[in-house]
């Protein structure tokens, strides 16, 4: 039984073209991009020639890009770092409760340093309530950090109405896009973000590389102590073959960006209509209209997540939740709880289905039969 993966939302299998270009990083250019000789320079020049991609992608300055080790590292240093550099204008905080735990987690360790953070809800359509943030926001708010789109549900946040909310507000806005990037035009200025976050290994780049957009003249505190590599705001000898890969990632992402989006609008649809097909008793969590075409994340009643993934795994689709599955134990999804209430059956019955390249019509086809096959198995136990 051929294997199927509909696991993109976690990781993306590496483009060809992305392999290919990364060679001459590791065969042949060296060099200690730090270094002033000969080896070194060419280094540098390959990491500079990606920083200018990555910038041109977003709309920014190649002098805003920080090359990080991944999404994680850049929401640690857009939130910790960018709160302690700025602790003599406020120690106000405003994030969501649906962040990724990379954000939330740095959220968790400012509150310990002192920082008050507030939490913003989100509605059953997984979006948060913008006058519930303009609410929220006081005069010694320094940070606000808001995804651009949802790791679990895949659904959209009003990121421009933010924007334009903080535009004259002292706080700096941050907005983890990994799930958006390569997916959604991203312009920082019409978006009016200080900061933003994105992810390599989203992409079909490698994994260890990743970027933080950092608006100049932005101020934010390093969170590691070594050398004066990006300009003072991340220590340590760049991932120069990582950084070369992540650029001819984005090149295909931008290139093929419209093409993609069909493609994955039509994936997805079609895995919903075989469900339907079926007569799998299913709903879809959060707003469709407001989800981005690669996530689908689906309720299945009379069911729980560590059954379904189980069998789906021994069926050969690869999926996953938001629930975290321990010594036999579900743990509800923190993002369909802030969504629905922890109580609700949502939180434990729901997987995540995310399309991308290793996938065709076919094998999304093929996946969802298996995927109704097992669910009317175990919805009827």
């Amino acid at each position: 039984m051929e294997p199927i993966y509909l696991d993109h939302a976690a990781t993306t299998p590496i483009h060809p073209e992305v392999t290919a270009a990364m060679i001459p990083a590791l065969e042949e250019v060296f060099g200690n991009p730090s270094s002033v000789h000969h080896f070194g320079r060419k280094a540098r020049q390959m990491i500079d020639g990606a920083r200018r991609v990555i910038a041109d992608s977003i709309g920014a300055n190649e002098k805003e890009i920080v090359f990080t080790s991944g999404g994680t590292e850049a929401d640690n240093i857009a939130l910790v770092g960018t709160a302690k550099a700025n602790m003599n204008h406020g120690k106000h905080v405003i994030t969501t409760q649906i962040e990724h735990h990379a954000t939330l987690h740095a959220a968790e360790h400012l509150e310990k340093q002192g920082f008050e953070v507030t939490y913003l809800p989100v509605g059953h359509d997984g979006k948060i309530d913008v006058e519930e943030l303009k609410a929220a926001l006081r005069e010694d708010t320094t940070v606000v950090s808001v995804m651009a789109v949802n790791n679990e549900t895949g659904i959209i946040q009003p990121i421009e109405r933010i924007g334009e909310l903080l535009k004259d507000h002292q706080a700096y806005f941050h907005t983890d896009a990994v799930q958006a990037y390569g997916l959604l035009e991203i312009d920082v200025n019409k978006w009016k973000v200080d900061l933003l976050t994105a992810s390599s290994h989203k992409i079909n780049g490698p994994k260890g590389a990743g970027f933080l957009y950092m608006k100049e003249g932005l101020s934010a505190e390093a969170l590691q102590y070594g050398g004066q590599q990006e300009r003072k705001r991340r220590p340590g000898t760049e991932n120069v073959a990582g950084i070369k890969g992540f650029q001819r990632a984005v090149e295909l992402a931008v290139e093929h960006k419209a093409e993609r989006q069909q493609t994955y609008q039509e994936y997805k649809q079609a895995f919903l209509n075989k469900l339907k097909q079926n007569g799998v008793s299913s709903t879809l969590n959060g707003s469709e209209a407001d989800s981005v075409p690669a996530i689908a994340n689906i309720s299945f009643p009379g069911t729980n997540v560590e059954a379904l993934l189980t069998n789906f795994d021994l069926s050969g689709v690869a999926a996953s939740s938001g629930s975290a599955c321990t010594a036999g134990s579900v743990e509800p999804s923190h993002v369909l709880s802030a969504m629905y209430g922890s109580k609700d059956n949502r939180t434990i019955n729901s997987i995540r289905f995310s399309f991308g390249l290793a996938n065709t019509m076919e094998n999304v086809e093929e996946a969802a039969e298996r995927v109704a096959s097992i669910v009317n198995r175990l919805a009827k136990k």
